[in-house]
């Protein structure tokens, strides 16, 4: 257990971000969310967190706003002092295929994807580099390693992710400040549950593992890129894919 280290975590209301809360509430981290308007899952990710026993803040802030991104860092340095783990998940996608896609549509996404993931840490990692101590965790995708077709906006950006992590890795070591990115594949939440069953078994045929993944095996990894056992570990994509990739 990681008692008395504090977690923020963006996008974490519903979907993989809000099991990444929860994981790391259940062992022992005190938890901080961002959200840009109230609504019943904020409200319900709250609920469970403190239900676990652990204290939940929520921060009102767009992360691809850079003054938002300043003003709720400063908001959870105000409410617990420090900031041991920062996980960037906050993401969004605008899937067509490029010649359809709109330039709103591919800037609305690196905006939130990429330049969200600057501005937040941008604003996190000089409290980190005080204490000399810190884990930053990027929510990256496996479609920023092989691309896909219908998602250049959204592989790009997740691509963008992979060498901000490995860049800023090498920066901030020598202050014991560890940065990884986490790369999943085809994961089970509200983005793919407006699939169709025979897009969902075809997409399981693909996987060595046969199955779609789901929250909790990408939040096992983060609970673990968080904790002290992975102190030897940084600048790393780790796939979590059922071995898409491999």
């Amino acid at each position: 257990m990681e008692e008395n280290k504090i977690a923020l975590i963006t996008g974490a209301t519903r979907g993989i971000g809000k099991q990444i809360a929860i994981t790391l509430a259940e062992n022992g981290f005190d938890i901080a969310i961002n959200y840009r308007k109230e609504n019943e899952d904020l409200e319900n990710t709250k609920k469970e967190i403190e239900k676990i026993g652990r204290k939940c803040v929520a921060v009102k802030g767009d992360v691809s706003s850079y003054e938002d991104c300043e003003n709720f860092v400063k908001e959870v340095i105000a409410q617990y002092g420090k900031i041991d783990v920062l996980v960037n998940n906050a993401g969004i996608t605008k899937d067509t295929l490029l010649m359809r896609m709109k330039k709103e549509d591919f800037e609305d996404v690196l905006n939130v994807n990429l330049v969200g993931t600057f501005n937040v840490t941008k604003n996190v990692i000089p409290y980190m580099m005080k204490e000399r101590n810190g884990r930053i965790i990027n929510i990256s995708s496996v479609v920023g390693i092989a691309g896909n077709a219908g998602q250049t906006n959204y592989s790009a950006s997740k691509a963008g992710i992979i060498g901000f992590t490995k860049s800023l890795a090498k920066e901030v070591a020598s202050r014991n400040i560890l940065v990884n990115a986490v790369a999943p594949g085809f994961i089970e939440t509200n983005m793919t549950d407006v699939l169709k069953d025979e897009i969902k078994e075809n997409i399981a045929k693909n996987i060595p593992l046969k199955r779609m993944g789901n929250a909790k095996d990408v939040a096992n990894l983060v609970n673990f890129l968080a904790s002290n056992e992975s102190s030897y570990i940084t600048g790393q994509v780790i796939n979590v894919d059922g071995g898409m990739l491999m």
